[in-house]
């Protein structure tokens, strides 16, 4: 009677898991979002012969259907909020990769912080198949973010690439990260397709913005599109053009496999997930593959192209742009940059990526020191997510062990703090940030036995910048910056970068209201506040975009904090000469609004070498020694306040003031 039981109980359950798995597979078959299979003219998958004849019998979609020459790989290129994840959503929807609902926005910004934020700030890939004068085709469009911070994503995603969309509203114009990214692609020797977006606006001006293009990028009014990414007006022309002006890649299947790792991302269950291109040959699901720069080698367990999620296929052929996963559980194994070939066939190296260059560097500290652990697991796995990151371990008496974190920029720095707590729910402490400066030594025995052999060295915290009398000359990192901006502000943008101590490069109307401005600016000056204060004095109408343009020789000083005439380290900045008095009673005044009061007098002071540059105090705590005299001499309250003036001097002499971390996150803290 119980094996019965136990024998029904058994089979109940397994048939509804049958039921279940066979709900599961229809799902699946009918989900636009799993398979492609919209039921629009444009797309080649119409009917349900069609959907089982590109399918394998493991339910692996084929892709063998798709030569070299049908395949097109692409990216949307554009400034901030110019449409670039709409007209992805638009594209996604006529070739029948989603469903045409109004939930479609801004589909391929998966973060959390991309939505909270309404910005891109992680390239996203979805593959989409399309048919085109009887012709099938595979796309693979990559959408890229649009703000200077994020600027590497962009240059990685172009190696991916064979051609770009240039995107522009129609109602701001040309803007200064439009430039940069022009020029990104152009020197890529990619094929530019210019598209003017938000026709639709009201005050959309689309001849104005296409004689920007014209007069700054040389392209022909004939060649660009004009399109609504929000209303899909216009969107069907773009597919074609792409097919028709992009060339496909410049790949040979009966070459030994070559792929290019361009991306990744970890999962906690399968290990690291990678992106690659496909540059030669064919990686099939079971491979044994070597990477070139760990020389280790992996057995492919999956493969497949994101459509937009992931949808595993058997193999990827040459030209075509997927993910991997080969039990790369060390996430330092799934280096960015890295060539991917058949084990035991090796291949020459693809250049992989020039190295980012950090511009802004912060220290970063757990709030408590018992989840030290915790958050450097944390920043591992988002650093393998965003390779641009540099990091390097730190320490502070005040804060505890910690790191010192590279940024590309302010907003890199923003949300990649944003990112670690939300994703792995880490509090932590970012300070102030600084900028790496340079310093030409003295060729001294001293300094031989402190440096080696090194003639220049780069300080990126403030309390290793070696004194004056150690070195010939101090450096400070330049920024080549573009504005763009209606000419009613001209006088005030020209103003601020003066402040800044700007240098003007260049300085062009665009059109007969637009100037573009070019200016070598410290980037010191330019990390912290520039950028708020040209919106705030162009009405939010100008744009700034900058990149790296080397060093040069500045009058730079160490800004030191003292207290009670002892100096504090972690309280120690870099800044130029000019702007240290200002910067020594800022940081002063914090101080004394946050520093308990002791029974002696506390001097805060901001000193550079011996000349002290800003001076606070913060009163003693008294007692009322008097409270015992009623009356009498005068001479009795005098003893006695003398007493008390003496012990106050002692305790001075030995006392230590202890900094409470409060004192330092009101200073370091941004």
């Amino acid at each position: 009677m119980l094996l019965m039981t136990h024998h029904t109980f058994r089979l109940r359950h397994s048939n509804k898991f049958r039921r279940l798995l066979n709900l599961y597979r229809d799902k699946v078959i009918k989900s636009p979002s799993l398979a492609g299979l919209g039921q629009t003219p444009k797309s080649f998958y119409t009917s349900t012969s069609q959907r089982k004849s590109n399918s394998q019998s493991d339910g692996d979609m084929n892709l063998s259907d798709y030569p070299v020459e049908n395949i097109r790989n692409f990216s949307i290129i554009a400034h901030v909020d110019h449409g670039k994840s709409t007209l992805a959503d638009r594209l996604l929807e006529l070739t029948g990769t989603i469903s045409k609902t109004s939930d479609n926005k801004q589909v391929l910004d998966k973060l959390q912080v991309e939505k909270e934020r309404g910005i891109t700030v992680k390239a996203q890939t979805a593959s989409m198949f399309y048919t085109y004068k009887g012709q099938k085709y595979l796309l693979n469009l990559i959408d890229t973010p649009g703000h200077v911070d994020f600027n590497y994503e962009v240059s990685r995603s172009l190696k991916a690439c064979q051609g770009v969309l240039l995107l522009v509203d129609a109602n701001q114009g040309v803007q200064a990260q439009t430039v940069a990214n022009f020029y990104l692609a152009f020197e890529s020797d990619l094929t530019i397709i210019p598209v003017l977006n938000k026709i639709d606006l009201k005050f959309a001006d689309p001849e104005s913005a296409a004689n920007q293009i014209k007069t700054l990028f040389d392209i022909s009014q004939e060649d660009i599109l004009s399109i609504s990414a929000k209303l899909g007006t216009g969107v069907d022309e773009i597919l074609p053009a792409v097919i028709d002006r992009i060339p496909p890649p410049q790949s040979d299947p009966n070459l030994p496999l070559k792929a290019l790792i361009f991306d990744s991302w970890y999962n906690q269950y399968r290990g690291a997930i990678t992106s690659i291109a496909v540059i030669d040959g064919k990686l099939t699901k079971g491979d044994k593959i070597t990477a070139a720069h760990s020389n280790k080698s992996y057995d492919v367990h999956d493969l497949g192209i994101m459509h937009p999620e992931q949808v595993s296929c058997t193999q990827l052929l040459a030209g075509q742009v997927g993910f991997m996963i080969a039990g790369m559980h060390n996430i330092k194994e799934a280096r960015i940059g890295d060539t991917i070939y058949h084990q035991n066939k090796a291949v020459e190296p693809l250049p992989g990526f020039k190295a980012a260059r950090p511009m802004v560097f912060a220290g970063l500290f757990p709030i408590d020191q018992s989840e030290y652990l915790g958050l450097r697991s944390a920043i591992d796995r988002l650093t393998l997510n965003d390779s641009s990151v540099s990091v390097n371990q730190d320490s502070s008496p005040a804060l505890g062990q910690g790191w010192r974190l590279g940024f590309l920029g302010l907003l890199h720095m923003d949300v990649f703090n944003q990112r670690l707590e939300q994703e792995f729910n880490a509090n932590v402490i970012v300070t102030v940030p600084s900028v790496p400066y340079k310093a030409r030594l003295k060729d001294t025995k001293a300094n031989r036995q402190l440096y080696g052999s090194n003639e220049e060295i780069t300080v990126y915290n403030p309390s290793l910048f070696p004194d004056s009398q150690q070195v010939t000359e101090y450096m400070e990192p330049l920024v080549l910056g573009t504005i763009i901006t209606p000419d009613e502000y001209i006088s005030k943008v020209f103003t601020l970068c003066l402040n800044k101590r700007g240098e003007q490069v260049e300085y062009v109307y665009i059109d007969s209201r637009r100037v573009l401005l070019k200016y070598k600016l410290p980037l010191n000056e330019v990390v912290v506040d520039f950028f708020d204060q040209l919106k705030s004095i162009s009405s939010g109408y100008a744009s700034f975009d900058y990149e790296d343009c080397g060093y040069q020789t500045a009058d730079l000083i160490k800004l030191s904090i003292l207290l009670n005439g002892r100096e504090v380290e972690e309280l120690a900045s870099i800044v130029h000469r000019d702007n240290a008095r200002l910067a020594g009673k800022a940081i002063c005044s914090k101080l004394s609004n946050t520093i308990p009061r002791q029974m002696y007098e506390v001097a805060i002071q901001a000193a550079v070498g011996s000349k002290i540059m800003a001076r606070e105090n913060i009163k003693a705590l008294k007692k009322n020694v008097l409270a015992k005299c009623y009356g009498g001499d005068i001479t009795r309250k005098m003893k006695l306040l003398k007493r008390q003036s003496e012990g106050k001097k002692r305790m001075k002499m030995f006392g230590n003031v202890e900094v409470p971390k409060e004192a330092f996150l009101s200073v370091l803290k941004r």
